[in-house]
C-alpha cells in the first residue's frame, strides 16, 4: 500500500495555473519597465504618440480621397473601404505593440544580446517582444480603432447577434495572425542575421496590402495572400462576412469563417520555426 502511494506521488505533475499564466506576467513586468523608463520623458513620449497617430490619419485620409473620387472601387463605398483600412491598421498595430519587437532580432545576434536573453530564466521570445516597449505605439491602435468605430456606424450593415459576436474574434485572429507573420519572419534572421529588411516586405508589406479591398489586386495575387501568407484574413474575410457579400473573385465563401483557425495554425507553425531557429542559433561569441 505504500509503495502504492510513493508511485503515485512520484508522477507527473499537471500543470498549474500559474505556470501557464507566468509568460504573460513575466510579459507584463518586462513591458512595464520600459513603460516607467519611457515616462520619464513625457513629452518626447506624447509628441512621438501624436506624430504616430498623424501618420495613420494621413493614410486613412488617402483611402477617403481615393474612394471619394471613385465614388466605389471592386462594389465598396467610402465607409466600407475605411473599414477594410481600420481591419487591417487595427490588427497590425495591436500586433505591432505587443510583438513588434521581435523583427529587431539580428541586431540581438549581431551583438551578444540573445546570448545574455538565453541565460535568464524568461523565455527569451517574451524578452525579445517586451523588449523597448514603447506607450507611443498606441499611437497606431487607437486612431485605427476610432476609425473602425467610425466606419462601422456609417456602412450599410444589417447587424446580427452572430456578427456582434464574431466580429471581435476575427479581430482578434488577425492581431493573431499578424503577430504569427512578425515571429515567422524574424526567425530567418537567426540564418541571415540582415534579412530585416526582407521580412518587412511581408510584415508591413502585407498591411500595405491589406488595408484596400484585395478585390482591386488580380487573382493570383488574391490566392497567394489566402493560401500562402493569409493576410486576407486579417481584413478582407472579416470585411465579406461583415457586409454579408460574395466574394468578387469567386472564393469559397467558407473562407470566412475561418479566420480564428488559421490564426492558430500560424501560432503553432510560429512556434514550431521559433524552436527550430533557436536550435539552430549559434553564438557570435562576443
Amino acid at each position: 500500500m505504500a509503495d502504492t502511494n510513493v508511485s503515485a506521488r512520484s508522477g507527473p505533475e499537471r500543470p498549474r495555473v500559474g505556470d501557464l499564466l507566468r509568460p504573460f506576467r513575466d510579459y507584463r513586468l518586462l513591458a512595464w519597465t520600459w513603460v516607467r523608463s519611457a515616462a520619464q520623458y513625457p513629452l518626447s513620449m506624447i509628441l512621438m504618440s501624436l506624430a504616430v497617430a498623424v501618420s495613420v490619419l494621413t493614410q486613412a485620409g488617402a483611402v477617403i480621397i481615393l474612394f471619394g473620387h471613385a465614388g466605389s472601387l471592386s462594389g465598396f463605398t467610402v465607409y466600407e473601404g475605411l473599414m477594410v483600412f481600420a481591419l487591417a491598421a487595427s490588427a497590425f498595430g495591436i500586433a505591432d505593440l505587443f510583438i513588434g519587437s521581435v523583427e529587431r532580432l539580428g541586431r540581438h545576434i549581431r551583438t551578444g544580446s540573445l546570448d545574455a536573453m538565453l541565460i535568464r530564466p524568461v523565455s527569451p521570445l517574451i524578452q525579445l517582444a517586451a523588449d523597448e516597449f514603447s506607450p507611443r505605439r498606441l499611437g497606431k491602435v487607437v486612431p485605427a480603432l476610432a476609425l473602425l468605430g467610425v466606419s462601422l456606424a456609417g456602412a450599410d450593415i444589417e447587424w446580427t447577434v452572430a456578427k456582434a459576436l464574431l466580429l471581435p474574434t476575427m479581430l482578434l485572429s488577425g492581431v493573431l495572425i499578424c503577430g504569427a507573420i512578425w515571429v515567422i519572419t524574424a526567425c530567418l534572421q537567426f540564418f541571415v542575421a540582415d534579412a530585416r529588411e526582407a521580412a518587412n516586405t511581408l510584415t508591413y508589406g502585407g498591411q500595405a496590402l491589406s488595408e484596400y479591398p484585395l478585390a482591386i489586386y488580380g487573382a493570383e495575387i488574391v490566392r497567394s495572400v489566402t493560401y500562402v501568407v493569409p493576410i486576407a484574413f486579417i481584413s478582407w474575410q472579416p470585411a465579406l462576412f461583415v457586409l454579408d457579400r460574395s466574394d468578387p473573385l469567386g472564393m469559397p465563401e467558407g473562407l470566412r469563417y475561418a479566420g480564428p483557425f488559421v490564426a492558430v495554425l500560424l501560432c503553432v507553425c510560429a512556434a514550431l520555426v521559433w524552436r527550430f531557429g533557436l536550435r539552430h542559433y549559434r553564438s557570435t561569441g562576443s
